[in-house]
C-alpha cells in the first residue's frame, strides 16, 4: 500500500505513522529485505525489549522471516542475536531497555519499531544516531503508533525526516471484521481512538491542567522508601457493559530532596473496565497487597455503604476510608495540578491511559468522552496523602489559637 512504500526523495529518517494493524511491521520488514537486496551490509533493528524485537520484528507474522520464500530467509544466530544473509549482510537485534548496547557498533541501515512507547526513547534514539555512520547515505525506518512524546515530535520536525501515514482501516482486508467492529464501537471518535486507530499525533488541549510533554518529564526509574501508600478508588455507578471504568490508582508519599519536602509518587494505574463490584473491589485489594498500602480510599457518592461493604466482603480487615465529593471534578483537580506545577509529584512509569485522561482535564472540564475515572482516583489519592493532610494540619493550628 502507498504508506508502506518509502518516499521517492532524499531522506535520512522515514517515519511510518499508523493505527494499530495498519501494516507498519510488514512495511518495515519489506524495507529491510529491499535494503539488503540493494547492498546494505550492516543493519540493526531496535524494539522496546529484545523479546518484542525478536518475536515481532524478526519472527512475527509480518516480520523479516515472513517476507522470504521457503529456504530463502537469512539464518538466525541466537547466541549473537543476529541474522546473517548468504551475501554477507548482518542484522543485529537491540532493545531500547539497554541504550548502552548501542555504543560501539556501526550500521548503514536500521529499523526502529514503536519508538513512541519506549521508556528510554530519547537516550536510545540518541545512541542509535551515533551508530549510523556507514555507507554513502545511512537510513532509518521508524514504524510507530503515534504518541505525543518529545522524541517523536523532534524527529518529525527534523528536515531530514519524511513520513507516511495510514489508519487501521487502510488494512481492513487483513483484519478480523469483529475486531474492527469492536474497537470502532468502543473507541471510535474518542481521543484514544484517534491515536490508536486513526494514527493521529494529538496535540494538547488548550488550558489543560497537564500536558503530555510535562507528564513524560515526571517519569522516574527509582522510587524512594515511602512513608505512606494508599489505593484510591473511583467506582462506577453501575456494572453494565456500557459503564464507566473503575479508576484505581496507587500512590505514596515520602520526604525527599535536600529541602526535605514531601513528594508524592504515583506507583500504578490499576483501573479496570466494565467490572462488577466484586471485580473492581478485588482489583483494589490486590493492588493494596502488591504495594503494601496502608489503606483503600474510595469515593462513595454513587455507591454509599455498598462500596465499603463490597470491599469488606472480600477482605474484612482491609483498612478503608470513605470520601465524599462536595466539589466539582475541576475544583478537586486544581490543587492537585498545583502540586505538579511545584514539582512535588512523580510517576513510576508512563501510565498511557491515565496520562491521556489527565491531558484532557482543563479549567473548562473534562474534554474527553465519558468520565475521567482514572484522574478522579489520582486526585483522591493525592488529596488523601498530601492536600487533605495539609488542610487538616492548618485547621488544627487555627483551632489551637
Amino acid at each position: 500500500m502507498p504508506h508502506q512504500l518509502p518516499p521517492d526523495s532524499d531522506w535520512r529518517n522515514w517515519v511510518i505513522l499508523g493505527g494499530r494493524g495498519a501494516g507498519k511491521t510488514r512495511a518495515g520488514a519489506e524495507w529491510v529485505r529491499t535494503k539488503v537486496a540493494e547492498g546494505a551490509r550492516r543493519l540493526a533493528i531496535v524494539g522496546d525489549t529484545f523479546d518484542q524485537a525478536k518475536e515481532v520484528m524478526v519472527f512475527g507474522e509480518s516480520g523479516i522471516m515472513s517476507v522470504y520464500p521457503p529456504g530463502g530467509a537469512p539464518d538466525w544466530i541466537a547466541t549473537r542475536r543476529t541474522l546473517i544473509w548468504p551475501n554477507g549482510a548482518e542484522l543485529r537485534v537491540f532493545s531500547a531497555q539497554d541504550p548502552e548496547m548501542l555504543r560501539g557498533p556501526q550500521f548503514d541501515t536500521a529499523w526502529v519499531d514503536e519508538l513512541a512507547k519506549w521508556r528510554n526513547g530519547q537516550s536510545t534514539w540518541d545512541m542509535l544516531q551515533f551508530c549510523m555512520r556507514l555507507g554513502d547515505s545511512p537510513q532509518v525506518c521508524i514504524t510507530t503508533t503515534p504518541q505525543n512524546v518529545p522524541v517523536l515530535r523532534d524527529l518529525l520536525s527534523d528536515p531530514a525526516t519524511v513520513q507516511t501515514h495510514a489508519t487501521t482501516y487502510a488494512n481492513a482486508a487483513n483484519l478480523a471484521p469483529s475486531y474492527l467492529a469492536q474497537v470502532t464501537a468502543k473507541y471510535g471518535g474518542t481521543r484514544l481512538g484517534r491515536q490508536e486507530l486513526e494514527g493521529e499525533l494529538l496535540s494538547d488541549v488548550a488550558g489543560a491542567f497537564w500536558s503530555l510533554a510535562q507528564l513524560d518529564q515526571l517519569v522516574v526509574s527509582d522510587v524512594p522508601d515511602l512513608d505512606r501508600i494508599v489505593v484510591a478508588v473511583d467506582p462506577p455507578a453501575t456494572s453494565k457493559s456500557t459503564s464507566d471504568e473503575c479508576g484505581i490508582v496507587v500512590a505514596g508519599v515520602a520526604r525527599t530532596g535536600r529541602d526535605g519536602a514531601r513528594h508524592v509518587y504515583v506507583l500504578e494505574d490499576a483501573s479496570v473496565s466494565r467490572a462488577t463490584p466484586n471485580e473492581w473491589a478485588r482489583a483494589a485489594i490486590s493492588a493494596m497487597a502488591r504495594h503494601k498500602a496502608d489503606r483503600i480510599v474510595a469515593e462513595v457518592n454513587q455507591g454509599g455503604d455498598m462500596v465499603k461493604s463490597t470491599i469488606h466482603t472480600l477482605d474484612p480487615n482491609a483498612p478503608f476510608r470513605a470520601v465524599h465529593a462536595t466539589r466539582a471534578k475541576v475544583a478537586r483537580a486544581e490543587p492537585v495540578s498545583a502540586l505538579y506545577e511545584e514539582g512535588r509529584v512523580r510517576h513510576a512509569d508512563r501510565f498511557v491511559a491515565l496520562h491521556d485522561q489527565m491531558a484532557l482535564m482543563s479549567s473548562d472540564g473534562y474534554q474527553g468522552r465519558g468520565s475521567p475515572d482514572r484522574v478522579d482516583a489520582l486526585v483522591w489519592a493525592i488529596h488523601d496523602l498530601e492536600i487533605g493532610r495539609t488542610a487538616n494540619a492548618s485547621a488544627a493550628r487555627i483551632r489551637s489559637l
